[in-house]
Order: C-alpha cells, then sequence, then structure tokens
C-alpha cells in the first residue's frame, strides 16, 4: 500500500492545485508519465577510476583588489605595506623614513584596498604556457570584493619550499553568490606562465584509483579481472602473445596496477585509451543525488528512484501511483514493482514553475521517509 507524504512547510507559494499520476504502465493516452528505469546502466572503467598522476594541482598566492567601495581592508598595516610597495614597483613616489621604507600612515585610511588570497586548479590532463584558466579570490579582512579588481599577483605552487612562479592573475572580480561577497571569481583570470604536465606511468607500469564511492575489495578484483581479459581477445595481431599480454594485479580496495604490454612501450596513450575503454557489466554506480541548497543546483543520477508514493506539499498534491479505475493496483512490497525515476519527477516540478527550494524539500522528505533509493547529498 502507498504512503502519504504530507509536509506543512508555509503558506501556499500559489493558487492552484495540481495532481501529478505515475503511470508505470505503457497505455496511459493522456495523462502525465514518469518512465521506469531502464537496464542499460553499464560502466566503463574510465568511469569510476583515473590514472594515478592525473591530478588537479592548486596554485595560489596573495595579492591586493583595488577599486572598492569602502568595503576593504581598514587599518590593516599589511594590506598597506603591500600597497606602499605596489605603488612604488608602479612608479609611484612614496616617503620614507630614516631606514628607507616607505612611511605608510598617509595610506592606513584607505578603504578602497583589500587584500586576498588568490587560488586557481590546474586540470588533471594540465595546462600549457599560455593557457587561462579561472580563479578564485578571498578576502581576509574586508567586508566585500564587490566591484573591485585584481592587481597583477603571481600564483605558486602547494609546496612553500617551491618559489617558481607558474602562473599570474588579474582582472575584474565577478561575485557569483551575493550572499557571500567575500568570495570572488575572476575568469580567464589566471595565465600559465609555465607548462604543467602530470605523467600517467612509471617504469612501464599504470597504477588505477578507484572513486572512493565505489572503492571495495570486490570492485578491485572484478577490475582486475576485467584487464586481463583483454588477453583473450589479443590487443595487436601482428605480434606476437607476449608482447601484447596484459597483467593487471589488485593492489588493495583502492588501487589495481597494469603492466603496458611491450608492444605498446612506444605507444602509451594507445594503451591508455584501449585500457580505460573496458566495459564493466558487473559494476554499477552509485545512485546519488547532490543538493547545492545556497545556489538552489539539484544533480540528480538517471538510476535514482522513488517508490509508488503519495506527496502533500503546501496547495501541491503529488499522487505517485496509478490512477485508479483500469489498473492492477501497485503493491509498494513486492520486489518486482517497477520504480519510477525521481528526475521524472522533477522535471514534472519544473515544467509547474514549483521553486526549487520546495523541490529540494519534497527530496529531503522522500529521502528521510525511505522512498528514495539513493544517496543524497547536501553540497
Amino acid at each position: 500500500m502507498a504512503r502519504r507524504l504530507a509536509s506543512s512547510l508555509g503558506p501556499s507559494f500559489a493558487r492552484w492545485r495540481v495532481l501529478l499520476a505515475l503511470l508505470l504502465v505503457a497505455q496511459f493516452g493522456g495523462r502525465l508519465t514518469l518512465d521506469s528505469a531502464t537496464a542499460d546502466d553499464q560502466l566503463r572503467l574510465r568511469d569510476i577510476c583515473r590514472l594515478k598522476g592525473q591530478e588537479e594541482n592548486t596554485l595560489q598566492g596573495v595579492g591586493l583588489v583595488v577599486g572598492l567601495r569602502a568595503t576593504g581592508d581598514e587599518k590593516v598595516d599589511p594590506t598597506t605595506r603591500a600597497l606602499a610597495n605596489l605603488m612604488m614597483n608602479l612608479g609611484a613616489s612614496i616617503k620614507r623614513d630614516g631606514q628607507g621604507l616607505p612611511q605608510i600612515d598617509e595610506l592606513k585610511d584607505m578603504k578602497n584596498v583589500a587584500a586576498v588570497i588568490i587560488t586557481a586548479k590546474v586540470p588533471a590532463a594540465g595546462a600549457q604556457q599560455g593557457d587561462t584558466l579561472n580563479c578564485s579570490v578571498s578576502a581576509t579582512s574586508a567586508k566585500s570584493l564587490q566591484g573591485g579588481r585584481l592587481m597583477l599577483a603571481h600564483l605558486y605552487g602547494p609546496r612553500s619550499d617551491d618559489r617558481h612562479v607558474y602562473a599570474l592573475a588579474q582582472g575584474r572580480i565577478s561575485i557569483p553568490d551575493a550572499g557571500q561577497p567575500t568570495e570572488g571569481t575572476i575568469y580567464n583570470g589566471c595565465k600559465m606562465e609555465s607548462t604543467v604536465s602530470n605523467s600517467f606511468s612509471e617504469d612501464g607500469m599504470l597504477t588505477l584509483i578507484l572513486d572512493r564511492d565505489i572503492a571495495s575489495f570486490s570492485t578491485a578484483v572484478e577490475i582486475q579481472d576485467a584487464i586481463n581479459q583483454l588477453n583473450q581477445s589479443g590487443l595487436s595481431a601482428g605480434s606476437g602473445a607476449s608482447d601484447t599480454l596484459v597483467i593487471a594485479k589488485a593492489i588493495d580496495q583502492l588501487h589495481v596496477e597494469v603492466a603496458i604490454p611491450a608492444a605498446y612501450e612506444d605507444q602509451n596513450v594507445q594503451f591508455v585509451s584501449l585500457l580505460l575503454d573496458i566495459p564493466l557489466a558487473q559494476i554499477k554506480k552509485p545512485k546519488r543525488v547532490v543538493i547545492n541548497e545556497r545556489e538552489g543546483v539539484i544533480v540528480i543520477g538517471e538510476d535514482v528512484l522513488i517508490s509508488p508514493v503519495a506527496i502533500n506539499h503546501k496547495s501541491l498534491t503529488i499522487d505517485a501511483r496509478p490512477a485508479p479505475g483500469g489498473f492492477a493496483a501497485i503493491d509498494t512490497d513486492s520486489p518486482k514493482q517497477p520504480r519510477a525515476k525521481l528526475k521524472n519527477l522533477v522535471d514534472a516540478l519544473n515544467g509547474l514553475n514549483v521553486p526549487t527550494a520546495d523541490v529540494i524539500a519534497i527530496i529531503r522528505t522522500l529521502d528521510r521517509n525511505g522512498d528514495l533509493y539513493g544517496e543524497v547529498i547536501f553540497d
């Protein structure tokens, strides 16, 4: 018997009431149909793992933002000294004390300057000299970075002993979230000064690192066996068996080592392409819903399912059961009962202009009641 979920989360957001019938058979003409899940959920190796060495790298630095509207740092000596040094480097005349250091007293009352921390992510595939990346800017003590511009700043690697300048950052700051004015982004504001490349093989070996949300000893062994099955079909018709022999070994639940065949010693990229394209018929990706409440973003996996249920939310009624009359009753306790996709339900709600906050509330309630088959993650 279908369960009923009720939520009283505030006043009605509209003066209408709509009945959405979830119909789980094909001949339901004239009604809204939310499809059941399909069986074609096969993954490939590239979907659940990465190559060791192919990781994102973080560049970071400190800089000055100017052009603020009295929302910058207030009487912060490090910011004032940095501003004085910047002005002198640009040719401005700054008074100096007896030791030759700039006198910063006359700059202390400036409120349109802020010290910031800058970070940029170099993709796992690396970046070439001259490439541009987005960079994030975070205030240290300013009230807001709205309207500010980052002056030219050096970006370094994550190690404190590495003082090589990998990139330069500058540009107008955009504030994606008005509720967080101390966090901003400069789109394409980071220019690579050096090429950053990541190796993916060492001594003729590759190491596959499984995604943590799917890693297990059994999964690692299944991947090992799937890779070793390449030997049955052969990788190169023109080479001997020993030249194309693939040997994969599961090291633990996270790592699988693969020896590059001799025939591919000078064709590592081609071998990796073949390797990552291996189908994994026995492995299913976790069913997941990721919600960012602050930005109103919902990401739903294609195979996340829900039970046949009825939902009352404010003045909205969603009946996720077959319509009465002429149709068999749905038994929610039956293991053979087809389930509906959450994605189709959310698409229908979006078509009715249901606010994102209400959609999130419905998903939260479904999850809390055990009627959502998947993991809900709030980012």
